[in-house]
């Protein structure tokens, strides 16, 4: 039986010739790059984040790796602890120590490429408890390497964990592990937001004004594997947006026409050469472009600053995205940039940062 093999939006390419990954090479060799600035280094708050079930948090583990706490939940995304990716040593500790992070219950991969899915930090994190969420074509792979707690989600579809619904969103990009798995799972990212109990008709949900998560019933449509009791108090956290991997496309748009985004997880590295890395990865420019389109409050960045995976430098990243944020008008206090291990708190009543 042949193997599906997923596409983009609009079947919009990412394969690259061997002739391009030669010019890459031999364009490689002629660049001189700093790389004498670093991430920050932020200690930890241990003993605050293994207390806490009620505040909303986010903390950058580093790369794409973040410690959130959700309405109750400890969730983990795209868990990457590898002291190497490939011949290249991450430049930079990771946030906490994967033997401090608190128990988990979800963990959360956009897809299945080695910088998003290091399958021995996951067998460091996983536990009975523990809910391993996959795109599409992923779990038979992830069950075989002895992750029997996982569940597999298309585009637009959700789980509901306790008051948490979780929804995975589309991307641009690819995947591969093998020579010969190119594309065979999906790809995306994951939207986080309070579970309300009423789904909004279709008719109606056009007319609804921002302010409470959802925005669209076609994600509610599909039926919840897991739904437990919830607390759909006012007030609570702002829907977060973890954008996983991706060259710029118009789904960002589209994302935040259906969700009602309070904090949105952006990467911002990777895209050098841009003529070779467009189509997979967004620059810094097309980050924040991506950033408004989706109407989101506050960006934090991510994909940056870990790994060597491109010709770019994480002082390059940073300073051409703080050179379009003041291009475009953005308030710097909409940008947040965190060290590793750094945590950004989050006030349900307002749903703004600490």
């Amino acid at each position: 039986m042949p193997k599906i093999r997923y596409n983009n939006i609009d079947n919009v390419s990412t394969d690259k010739t061997l002739k391009e990954f030669k010019q890459w090479r031999e364009q490689r060799r002629s660049k001189v790059k700093d790389y004498s600035y670093t991430v920050p280094k932020h200690p930890p708050e241990l003993d605050y984040l293994h207390a806490n079930r009620a505040e909303t948090t986010i903390t950058w583990i580093g790369h794409s790796t973040f410690f959130i706490q959700y309405h109750g939940l400890n969730i983990v995304t795209d868990p990457v602890w590898a002291e190497k990716m490939g011949f290249q040593r991450r430049l930079g500790a990771p946030g906490i120590p994967i033997q401090d992070i608190p128990p988990l219950d979800v963990i959360l991969i956009s897809h299945s490429h080695y910088d998003h899915l290091h399958l021995a930090s996951l067998r460091k994190l996983v536990t009975a408890k523990t809910l391993l969420i996959v795109p599409d074509g992923l779990k038979r792979k992830m069950v075989r390497k002895g992750f029997h707690r996982c569940h597999e989600m298309k585009w637009w579809e959700h789980i509901t964990l306790g008051g948490v619904k979780i929804t995975f969103v589309p991307a641009q990009h690819w995947t591969r592990r093998t020579l010969f798995d190119t594309n065979t799972s999906h790809w995306g990212g994951y939207v986080l937001e309070q579970n309300h109990p009423a789904v909004i008709p279709a008719e109606e949900s056009a007319a609804t004004s921002k302010g409470h998560g959802h925005k669209n019933s076609r994600a509610a449509e599909t039926v919840d594997p897991i739904d437990a009791s919830a607390d759909h108090s006012p007030g609570g956290p702002p829907v977060i947006y973890f954008v996983g991997d991706t060259g710029y496309f118009q789904g960002f748009k589209t994302i935040g026409e259906r969700f009602d985004i309070g904090v949105t997880l952006m990467p911002i590295g990777a895209y050098e050469p841009e003529w070779f890395m467009t189509s997979q990865h967004v620059t810094p420019e097309e980050a924040l472009q991506g950033f408004v389109e989706t109407g989101s409050q506050l960006m934090v960045p991510m994909h940056y600053g870990t790994f060597k995976l491109a010709d770019d430098t994480p002082k390059e990243a940073l300073d051409r995205m703080e050179a379009e944020r003041e291009r475009l008008g953005i308030s710097a206090e909409r940008i947040r940039v965190l060290g590793h291990g750094e945590t950004l708190r989050i006030r349900h009543e307002e749903s703004k940062q600490d």
